[in-house]
């Protein structure tokens, strides 16, 4: 048995989202709320594997820390950073490097990641086959929609030969433009990462991201087709991110260095047994 069980998640506070509904008002986004000694934190999160780290924090570790922790969940890949980026959030802990990359050009945000803290190997999945042998001729597989996974998921593709990508393609830019081979003529649907596992049924195999393979229930060390290798060098590491100007502030650091602790790194490893999240320290 796990010493940390995996919990249901209930944001505190407003509901799913609610917090990107509204933008805090004129001026700049104002600093993490400190009283009595206490910093208060707005941390958005998708809801596993993230929000149960934050959860495991909250209920272990943020009191002796000096921080309380009102977390929010979003099943959008979108939301988070806008919400962040309105002061709704103080920080937010869901995405990777090239996600946030990608968003800063796509939308002008400007944004401070601190390191990776975990792991969730994205993967190919399917309703109806097992191997990579068993694709056929013109079959469809569906890929995330937005930059950073749509490239990630390609660059996963054609790291188990199944295409190949021009030379000098980065995983950030991949696009299906960029397929220089792809001998089983496939197909290539783009939609959004979050659907992706609720319609494998609809395609002969697609590319998931592992907070969502966790949340469809899915097993990446069992049921995976392929699966991206990991490590603590992986560039798709997850990690705490707040606006530029707060990267200083104490609470939001005294945050991360618990992300980063023993007792995170153990729940991680006890929690996550079947290889779907990673320490990435």
């Amino acid at each position: 048995m796990n010493a940390f069980p995996r919990r249901t998640l209930f944001a505190a506070g407003a509901g799913l989202g609610t917090l990107a509904l509204a933008a805090c008002g004129a001026g700049e986004p104002e600093a993490p709320e400190e009283v009595d000694g206490v910093t208060k934190l707005d941390v958005g999160a998708t809801p596993a594997p993230h929000g149960e780290i934050l959860q495991f924090i909250q209920d272990n570790l943020a009191a002796d820390a000096g921080l309380e922790l009102t977390i929010t969940t979003y099943t959008d890949y979108q939301i988070p950073n806008q919400a962040l980026n309105d002061g709704d959030l103080d920080a937010n802990y869901y995405q990777t490097p090239n996600f946030l990359q990608s968003q800063e050009e796509e939308k002008g945000y400007d944004f401070h990641g601190f390191d990776g803290v975990h792991i969730e190997p994205m993967g190919l999945y399917s309703a109806t086959i097992t191997s990579l042998d068993e694709l056929a001729d013109g079959d469809e597989i569906a890929i995330a929609s937005d930059p950073a996974n749509r490239g990630r998921g390609l660059s996963l593709l054609a790291d188990n030969g199944v295409i190949t990508l021009a030379e000098g393609v980065e995983s950030v830019e991949a696009t299906t433009a960029d397929i220089e081979d792809n001998p089983k003529n496939l197909e290539f649907t783009e939609i959004e990462a979050a659907q992706i596992p609720r319609t494998l049924s609809d395609f002969a195999a697609g590319v998931v991201n592992g907070n969502y393979a966790l949340d469809a229930g899915l097993k990446p060390s069992e049921e995976a087709i392929v699966l991206e290798s990991s490590g603590e060098e992986s560039p798709y590491s997850n990690m705490l991110v707040c606006r530029e100007a707060d990267k200083d502030n104490a609470g939001i650091v005294a945050l991360d260095e618990l992300l980063h602790s023993d007792e995170v790194k153990a729940f991680i490893e006890e929690t996550y047994t079947d290889g779907s999240v990673l320490p990435a320290f």
